[in-house]
């Protein structure tokens, strides 16, 4: 029997490891990019960053020490330097496959950071376990940039665990809404149509804005917006504006807010500050082809139709007026019901010589220039009567 050199019993002092299997090793030596473990091997393992955790760029030396012992999986004896390749993010990534399944089992809300916003959506990490969630599950309303979600802390559901296949789908945008409803719930039990309530603008669109007044977004529409005229509410509105609006309606689940008080409604009292024959000025607001309509003052336009800009005949009132012309002219109508003006240049001008006339002036004017052309009429009658007579004699 030959006896064993001093290698060959060193080498048998070492236990055996193989590839996938769960190994125990105490740190030794810790770098950013790897930790050193003493597995009782003949060889050091070797967990690298890549290995450790799937979050990007993660620093080692804050996440263990030396002395500290690690479960990890054996992915190759030898890595071609004589070390041992070591994971440990797989060890945690099957724990954290158990962890999940539960959590989709019993429909738990799970809490995570967000460790990578990719075009589609989001991952975030459950014990180095990887659950994506589509950019249509994120939030309740569209988000076009996720970055911002980026080392966020969220919460979630599963929808979906199948690991073989890689599909382990959360989402966020179910507990949103439950929150919502509940929210919206409680807000619609103590508010009542004509409330005045304080918001904050949430979002500026080309027809409206939406307000928060308490946990729910709801419309201010443009043409609520203000008394006078609104063009764009990108200049009027930005996001996290504070107003104050009154509830205009209820309709199911929508509510309509108003900043059209009526107390400042420009038509109080309008009956004797526009009563017709009074003059006013005011700037055309815009133009149609039969008139102008001139603001008066915010909230109240009149029309200046194209028949009473002036005596001379008008095609258009784009032929001699612009937007934002200021205009003098007397009012001719007025009508509270329909909230219509009606306003005349024409009036104010100057009549004609012969419009100054009394209608008697005119009369006698016109009898008399019926006499004068009469006489000539007479005299040639008395002519021809004189030699009549004489040729009869």
């Amino acid at each position: 029997m030959s006896e064993l050199t001093f290698e060959q019993m060193l080498e048998e002092s070492f236990k055996t490891i193989h590839n996938g299997e769960i190994v125990e090793g105490t740190v030794i030596d810790v770098k950013p990019d790897e930790i050193i473990l003493n597995i009782g091997y003949k060889s050091d393992g070797i967990v690298t960053r890549n290995e450790y955790s799937n979050t990007p760029n993660v620093d080692l030396t804050t996440c263990v020490k030396v002395g500290d012992t690690m479960e990890t999986k054996v992915i190759k004896v030898n890595d071609g330097e004589g070390q041992v390749l070591l994971s440990y993010k797989r060890i945690a990534a099957d724990k954290g496959n158990k962890r999940l399944e539960e959590a989709f089992n019993n429909h738990e809300v799970l809490k995570a950071p967000v460790t990578l916003v990719v075009d589609g959506g989001l991952n975030v990490t459950v014990d180095e376990s990887r659950v994506f969630i589509p950019a249509s599950l994120v939030s309740d309303t569209y988000e076009k940039d996720l970055s911002k979600y980026m080392g966020q802390e969220i919460e979630f559901v599963l929808t979906e665990f199948n690991p073989r296949k890689r599909r382990i789908i959360g989402d966020r945008k179910q507990l949103l809404m439950a929150e919502k409803e509940k929210i919206q719930k409680e807000l619609f039990e103590k508010i009542a149509v004509g409330d005045v309530v304080e918001g904050v603008v949430k979002n500026v669109t080309d027809f409206g804005v939406f307000v928060d007044i308490g946990g729910v977004d709801d419309l201010l529409h443009i043409s609520e917006m203000s008394w006078g005229r609104v063009e764009n509410p990108k200049k009027v509105f930005k996001s996290g504006q504070n107003v104050r609006v009154f509830i205009k309606d209820i309709s199911g689940s929508k509510i309509a807010l108003s900043m059209k008080f009526e107390d400042e409604n420009p038509w109080i009292g309008a009956d004797e500050k526009f009563a017709v024959g009074n003059v006013v000025t005011g700037k055309v607001a815009r133009m149609t082809d039969f008139g102008a309509f001139v603001e008066l003052e915010a909230g109240i336009d009149a029309l200046l139709h194209v028949s009473q800009i002036s005596r001379d005949h008008i095609e258009k009132p784009s032929d001699v007026l612009h937007v934002g012309d200021e205009v003098t002219a007397k009012i001719v109508d007025f009508s509270m019901d329909d909230k219509k003006i009606s306003l005349s240049v024409k009036a104010l001008l100057e009549p004609l010589p012969e419009e100054t006339k009394p209608e008697e002036a005119k009369a006698e004017e016109a009898g008399e220039a019926e006499s004068e052309t009469a006489e000539p009429e007479t005299a040639e009658a008395v002519t021809e009567t004189e030699e009549t007579a004489t040729s009869e004699e």
